[in-house]
């Protein structure tokens, strides 16, 4: 681990920036399955309230209170769902950005290997060219 190149360790950050980013979204989606649950609610009480059933004239306080709580809870159910998107954004940005660092630091690590080969190469050159002795050169 302590050998890892620079672009290792970010695609790792990335994998794992990845995850937050799947784990706010599914937060998400569950904030937005709770306001379809609370507008269902919504719509059984609203028919409660207005039926004609005798049965339902007698809870007419107690379904007042209760759409109340559901009005309530749906404000907090959509300011949580305001604040999970822009979560759900930021996770994505930052998953953007180590991405790109990512391949960067690849493009530069294959560079700096590309410019090794070549040092090799050339060290290689020279070291053919030259004689194994000094002791050659002098007749």
């Amino acid at each position: 681990m302590a050998n890892d190149s620079k672009s290792e360790k970010l695609r790792r950050l990335v994998g794992v920036q990845r995850q937050l980013e799947r784990l706010a979204e599914f937060e998400l989606s569950v904030s937005i399955a709770r306001q379809a649950e609370v507008a269902t609610s919504i719509d059984m009480t609203i028919n409660a309230i207005s039926s004609v059933d005798p049965i339902h004239k007698q809870f007419s306080k107690n379904y007042s209170d209760r759409l109340t709580r559901l009005f309530i809870k749906k404000q907090q159910l959509a300011a949580q769902q305001t604040m999970q998107e822009a979560r759900v954004l930021k996770e994505k940005t930052k998953a953007d950005r180590l991405q790109d660092r990512m391949k960067e630091a690849e493009i530069l690590e294959e560079r700096l290997m590309e410019d090794e080969r070549m040092y090799d190469l050339v060290d290689l050159g020279l070291l053919m060219a030259t004689p194994a002795s000094s002791k050659l050169d002098d007749p």
